[in-house]
């Protein structure tokens, strides 16, 4: 085990912030956990698990030891009836696997293509997007106590899921972060993670885009592989390549709100793109909001938000001048106070701020 001291993380956070991690591991097995674990000197300290970070906004240099996820690794575990069980090392790039399941045949994360990060972060964030969350496709996980070294698995229902949320983003704390009660935020590093692919597979479709490239490619049922294609095509477009335009993705999350307080804003703004949940709620979408507010373009400092999807917070200081997590901080407070002013809505954000 090596511990490398001061290292640069501009190229470890998708938004190539400027920082640098006092103290790393990388951890490229169970026993490098392990060996951590063991180690007088760090068993006690704190501990900040990084995966391929495209959900975080650095302000400062990392003081927590870094853990470095790096654990590699794809395969088909098992099969059954009803689906096929892949597994993946937490730190595999997540657009990778969604490729190589489909090249061996295993449809199913076709909606989730090109979504940055690693598979370690999947279940964290309950990733999402056209009508597939990660918990549709979930199976299990095998994660590591950073307290005991004792390894566990967890499956759906104990990883309680939520919109953009798990019991990993809720302290132990707080009550409702699980059935039971439980968080398991810092506390855990997932080392593999199994998805449950269908074999009774249907296309998931609905969202406007994808109806437009249906339109366009007079395609009615499109099998997995076009989906994945669309889905690549139309992210492309709308969404900054992190390798050039540092981002962090979605900045904020779709606000939900009751029909009533919806029906209420419609009657301001008949423009505003919302959709019905099945609970009777409604979600709005963030990116319209913050674009009526006049904030597509515009700027504090280096960091701003993007010009063709104001969901998205970018650097537009590139490498040689990046934005600070200072900068993004500052932006981010703004958008949301003016649209806090205007709708009543408080936006909160995706990124895990450190």
């Amino acid at each position: 085990m090596l511990v490398e001291k001061n290292v640069p993380l501009q190229s470890s956070n998708s938004f190539g912030i400027v920082a640098k991690a006092l103290s790393l591991v990388r951890i490229k097995s169970e026993a490098d956990i392990a060996a951590v674990l063991q180690d007088p000197a760090l068993q006690a300290s704190p501990k900040f698990v990084l995966g391929g970070g495209s959900n975080i906004v650095l302000t400062g240099d990392v003081k927590p030891l870094v853990l470095k996820v790096e654990i590699m690794g794809r395969r088909l575990v098992s099969e059954n009836a009803k689906a096929w069980i892949v597994e993946a090392g937490a730190g595999e790039n997540w657009h990778d696997l969604v490729t190589w399941t489909l090249q061996n045949g295993y449809p199913g994360l076709e909606n989730l293509a090109l979504i940055p990060g690693t598979v370690g972060a999947t279940p964290v964030q309950n990733i999402g997007a056209y009508g597939v969350e990660l918990q549709d496709r979930f199976d299990s996980l095998d994660a590591i106590d950073l307290t005991t070294g004792q390894p566990f698995t967890l499956d759906a229902a104990q990883c309680a899921f939520g919109y953009r949320d798990s019991v990993f983003k809720h302290s132990s704390t707080a009550r409702s972060a699980g059935a039971q009660g439980f968080g398991l935020a810092d506390k855990a590093l997932i080392t593999r993670v199994r998805f449950a692919l269908p074999k009774a597979w249907k296309p998931v479709l609905g969202y406007a885009d994808i109806d437009k490239k249906m339109l366009q490619s007079k395609v009615d049922m499109p099998d997995a592989l076009q989906i994945y294609e669309w889905i690549c095509e139309i992210r492309k477009a709308k969404l900054p390549d992190p390798q050039v335009i540092g981002n962090a993705g979605s900045f904020f999350k779709n606000p939900t709100v009751s029909l009533e307080q919806c029906e209420d804003i419609i009657q301001r703004e008949p423009k505003i793109v919302h959709y019905r949940l099945a609970d009777g709620s409604v979600k709005l979408a963030a990116g319209w909001l913050i674009d009526a507010c006049g904030w597509k373009g515009k700027s504090v400092g280096n960091a701003g938000v993007y010009d063709k999807q104001a969901l998205v917070l970018v650097n537009k200081g590139g490498v040689s001048n990046p934005a600070t997590g200072g900068e993004v901080m500052t932006l981010a407070k703004a958008i949301q106070t003016s649209v806090y002013e205007r709708f009543g809505i408080r936006l909160e954000p995706e990124p895990v701020v450190v």
